[in-house]
């Protein structure tokens, strides 16, 4: 079969992560530390992305001339040579929704995506929140029971849970940040999943910066199945466990020392230092299971902390015990209470491996009605390097 001719588009992203690279049929783009290759092409006046990963390459079309946001254009890449070249046809009308998913490694037992930060999803520092690490790795955790083969159609629920009208729910979810990627940063996320106990599932994430590969979060879970009518807990049926059972993996990011597995003090009236009422879920703050959507929570907890503490610090653990859920129609209350000030121990380098908190802060977010808890939470927070210097 005699080979089309395209042209070959370059793609500029943030922070110079791509480089050129060229062999016999094609302009690639390679990036670092990934056998991962793209390839960006024109094809009746639309532009595609082909990626591999050691399998089957994928593409996408463009909007308005733009992948994923960012604008893609004709151009030149070695000297005054034009950047088209013949490349073979292989499947570049391949399923459209399939390079925006990760691909799994391990023998399918990780699942690996790929996300840019948004401007939209930093702070006032410039650098992502915490609330955008939680609905990353969500993101990611529901885009690996699809990629799967396993979900039906509830929000992450497999087929023989939709069956049974059963859903996750998260019981309690423990992430440490070690640091925070800034706006254009790529940033690479690892997850999998083993089983908690009899009644209960682990799911764990690292995330690495793409570029150095350095592991910058890291985040363990525990998920609990419930009745998505009655909205009551249930055992894990046998014919679910069956479907999880062959990704189940032997592994923790977070080791057993480090993890906070501690029980979180109840605050009260008396013990909250500062409490931040009226707080309202809004309609869009709920997902698809008809519940406030548990990275909202995060927002809501952090509304009582002190100013000074979210511009100064950064917060660098999260631990956070879901109690009962949340409707739209519920008014809230944030609780904090600060429950330790550490100082840097001198015969002890506070680094990235052995670190102490500056801070530490225990919260609690309820119902204002009737004072039910919602979640319970416990962060630590360190001095941002820029204060140190001072």
């Amino acid at each position: 079969m005699a080979a089309r001719t395209y042209n070959i588009a370059t793609l500029c992203l943030p922070r110079d992560i791509c480089k050129a690279e060229k062999n016999e049929m094609a302009t690639k783009l390679g990036f670092y530390r990934s056998r991962r290759v793209a390839m960006i092409t024109s094809k009746n006046g639309k532009f595609s992305v082909r990626t591999s990963a050691g399998g089957t390459p994928r593409s996408v079309e463009t909007i308005n001339g733009k992948v994923n946001g960012i604008h893609v254009g004709e151009g030149t890449l070695f000297g005054n040579k034009k950047s088209t070249e013949l490349i073979k046809d292989s499947d570049i009308d391949a399923p459209a929704h399939s390079s925006l998913h990760g691909n799994f490694v391990e023998g399918r037992f990780v699942y690996r995506q790929t996300f840019v930060i948004r401007s939209y999803e930093i702070g006032p520092d410039k650098t992502a929140t915490m609330e955008t690490l939680m609905n990353l790795l969500q993101e990611t955790a529901l885009n690996h029971v699809t990629s799967s083969g396993l979900a039906g159609n509830g929000f992450g629920a497999t087929r023989e849970m939709s069956i049974r009208k059963l859903i996750w729910v998260v019981t309690r979810i423990f992430i440490q940040v070690e640091r925070y990627s800034s706006w254009g940063d790529v940033v690479e996320i690892d997850t999998w999943v083993d089983a908690a106990g009899k009644n209960g599932m682990r799911r764990d994430w690292i995330i690495r910066d793409y570029k150095t590969q350095e592991i910058i979060t890291r985040a363990t879970s525990t998920w609990v199945i419930m009745n998505r009518e009655t909205r009551r807990l249930s055992k894990i049926p046998e014919q679910v466990r069956q479907e999880v059972l062959p990704f189940y993996l032997n592994r923790v990011a977070v080791a057993s020392e480090k993890n906070d597995s501690e029980k979180i003090d109840k605050l009260t009236d008396g013990t909250a230092g500062r409490i931040r009422s009226g707080l309202a879920p809004r309609w869009s703050d709920m997902d698809a299971n008809q519940h406030v959507n548990n990275v909202k929570y995060i927002g809501w907890i952090l509304e009582s902390v002190p100013i000074n503490v979210l511009g100064d610090y950064d917060l660098t653990s999260m631990t956070l015990e879901y109690r009962r859920e949340c409707r739209q129609s519920n008014l809230l209350e944030s609780m904090t209470s600060a429950t330790a000030s550490v100082a840097e121990d001198s015969n002890c380098k506070n680094n990235s491996i052995n670190r102490r908190p500056d801070l530490e802060y225990t919260h609690l977010l309820r119902m204002q009605a009737d004072k039910a808890e919602i979640v319970r939470a416990r962060t630590e927070w360190h001095l941002k390097q820029k204060h140190k210097l001072h």
